[in-house]
């Protein structure tokens, strides 16, 4: 039996209680809602001013409706948050894949991360409009700003990784994460996580075995093998691409100042303004790709699971104009150039004209690098 009372610091909340409290607190400080806002709506005109006041006010009056995290997920996060975002700096969002799985059984999506909080949230949009139950998310404590943001995070279902921990604290703290995954993946509730610690930069999407063998930690002391925990967890791939990333820039910057100085030190608030760019600046084309559940064969190591994660991800990954030109452009060559007709490719290129070489060549190649992944698991 689930025993959530072992996970209260690290659970979203459950209880009408906590959910009540929590929408009380945000409910006393609006203006944490309209800083949402004016992220969303950041020009400096009187349309901008009554669209930051009508987003304000829809969230604030729903959460009178909140008493579950699922409710704040279906009723804000879906209802009224999710439909600004996409309308503010998409041309379109759409998924595929989802006929695999069943409304009846919960699951462990593993995604690429490209985003700090859109990749689980579109994931759970996809959820919300195929019909399947929402899931729950798994996020750093580094994100949690103040009282707030957590609050405003765990009404959406967040599960709290503490990251920075001693090392003998954050082992043992790995293995309650563990005995919570597998153990709230069989109580019914699906759960979703990033394939690695931090998100891409370089386009290149590949799972650390580190986060499958985590799911097996709390079982193997019990005895049970790894092949049946991970059936037990249900994995299903998720490939996650948008056509222009918000933060390609930013990420560079920091990739290319590691490689040249060996470490990067972040700037204060700096997870903030990358999650504000992504959620206000242009991302064009989005989709999601669900793959097939894990539960075909019995997998022997971490190693082994990580690999198919990755192949399905690569081989289902939506390829965009973006990345078909980068892949030709860095490559010297036009044979794919039927896959992006029509492209302004100038456009694109000026984005980074006022770039240095390194930083531009590097943003070209993070978007070239999911067309070589799709080559190499395709062929």
């Amino acid at each position: 039996m689930f025993d959530r009372n072992k996970f209260l610091d690290i659970e979203p909340y459950f209880d009408e209680r906590q959910c009540n409290e929590a929408c009380a607190r945000i409910k006393a400080h609006p203006e944490i809602i309209y800083a949402i806002a004016t992220a969303l709506f950041p020009v400096s005109d009187e349309d901008a001013y009554e669209k930051r006041k009508m987003f304000t006010g829809a969230v604030i009056s729903r959460l009178d409706e909140v008493h579950s995290y699922d409710d704040f997920q279906k009723k804000i996060t879906v209802g009224v948050f999710l439909p600004t975002v996409l309308s503010n700096s998409a041309d379109k969002f759409t998924f595929s894949g989802l006929d695999k799985l069943s409304p009846d059984t919960s699951y462990l999506f593993i995604s690429n991360h490209r985003d700090i909080v859109l990749d689980c949230a579109l994931l759970d949009l996809a959820l919300f409009k195929s019909g399947l139950p929402l899931c729950e998310m798994a996020i750093g404590d580094n994100l949690l700003a103040n009282q707030l943001i957590e609050d405003i995070f765990k009404l959406n279902g967040a599960i709290i990784v503490k990251r920075d921990l001693p090392f003998r604290e954050k082992y043992l703290e790995t293995i309650r994460l563990s005995e919570y995954f597998v153990g709230k993946i069989e109580s019914g509730k699906s759960i979703w996580v990033a394939q690695k610690s931090g998100r891409s930069k370089d386009g290149k999407d590949v799972t650390h075995p580190s986060i499958i063998k985590m799911l097996y930690l709390d079982r193997k002391r019990e005895g049970v093998s790894f092949a049946d925990v991970i059936k037990t967890c249900r994995i299903v791939p998720v490939a996650v691409s948008y056509e222009y990333d918000p933060n390609d820039i930013s990420k560079a910057r920091e990739e290319v100042a590691t490689i040249s100085k060996g470490h990067y030190e972040k700037k204060k608030n700096e997870d903030v303004f990358s999650m504000i760019r992504g959620l206000r600046l242009w991302k064009g084309n989005i989709h999601i790709s669900f793959g097939t559940p894990l539960t075909d064969r019995a997998y022997t190591s971490a190693e082994e699971v990580a690999a198919e994660v990755d192949r399905q991800i690569h081989s289902m990954y939506r390829l965009c104009d973006t990345n078909w030109f980068s892949y030709d452009y860095v490559s010297g060559s036009e044979d794919n150039r039927d896959k992006y007709e029509g492209f302004d490719s100038q456009a694109f290129l000026s984005r980074y004209s006022h770039l240095n070489s390194e930083v531009r060549s590097f943003i070209l190649n993070s978007y070239a690098n999911p067309v070589r992944s799709y080559l190499e698991a395709v062929r």
